[in-house]
């Protein structure tokens, strides 16, 4: 089994998003196609009489199954760049996730880093800082990270501050990677350094709460072309948990 086995077994379902009663004007629109561009997620608009303005549905066989004021999009993705995230201008307190995006779970995502896409991969960046987030709040579990090189955590400043806040809680933190960082005597974070494929093409986040607490979830994504991935998220118990598992015993 490898990594790859994961991004097979994800439920990958029938769902679309509908801009409902839509009164942002258009740009924000071509925005939010522009995010989903060259993905298995349709976007369509429909004006009805009843219904709040400015919505953004989620939709699996007719039927509404997660739903967010669009304005929530336009300020956590639609309306920022991956700098906010990189320098640590959005602190991991800033961070959150429309209830639009987290009903696209376990559908899977084709994206582009720059120089070919300037966003694409915003949308996983957004995932990961939310997971990380999730981490923190609980205060406890156990999250493991992938960086392809783990010199990212020291070379980026929002994510050394990330992980900073992380440490002075009790969440016990994995952080994996080619090598390239050490986290500091003081520090409780562990490393798992190599250069085997599954250190040097994947991307995860994976964070497995206390017991009693249902705030489990995943990202994982893996490279297929340089700088080119596939990827999905999830929040069911028994995939965060195969993940987790995999993880733990193989790297």
């Amino acid at each position: 089994m490898t990594l790859r086995q994961f991004l097979d077994d994800a439920e990958n379902p029938d769902r679309s998003l509908i801009v409902l009663n839509r009164t942002a004007p258009d740009p924000v629109q071509q925005m939010l196609e522009e995010l989903f561009d060259g993905q298995s997620v349709d976007i369509d608009e429909l004006d009805l009489t009843t219904g709040d303005d400015d919505q953004v549905l989620v939709v699996e066989e007719n039927e509404v199954v997660a739903s967010s004021p669009l304005e929530d999009l336009q300020e956590s993705i639609l309306f920022i760049n991956s700098d906010l995230f990189i320098t640590g201008t959005r602190g991991i307190e800033a961070v959150e996730l429309p209830s639009a995006l987290k009903g696209l779970d376990e559908i899977p995502f084709y994206l582009q880093g720059y120089p070919k896409s300037h966003s694409e991969k915003l949308l996983l960046i957004l995932i990961s800082r939310y997971i990380e987030r999730t981490a923190w709040e609980e205060g406890e579990g156990t999250l493991r990270t992938s960086f392809q090189n783990l010199s990212r955590i020291e070379d980026e400043l929002g994510t050394n501050k990330v992980y900073t806040r992380l440490d002075q809680t009790d969440v016990d933190v994995h952080v994996y990677g080619a090598p390239g960082w050490e986290p500091s005597p003081e520090m409780d974070i562990t490393i798992h350094a190599g250069y085997e494929q599954d250190f040097l093409e994947s991307w995860f986040v994976v964070f497995v709460p206390p017991d009693g607490s249902d705030s489990q979830i995943a990202l994982l994504a893996l490279e297929e072309e340089p700088n080119e991935w596939v990827g999905f998220w999830t929040f069911r118990e028994s995939m965060v948990n195969r993940l987790n598992r995999y993880i733990e015993r193989r790297l």
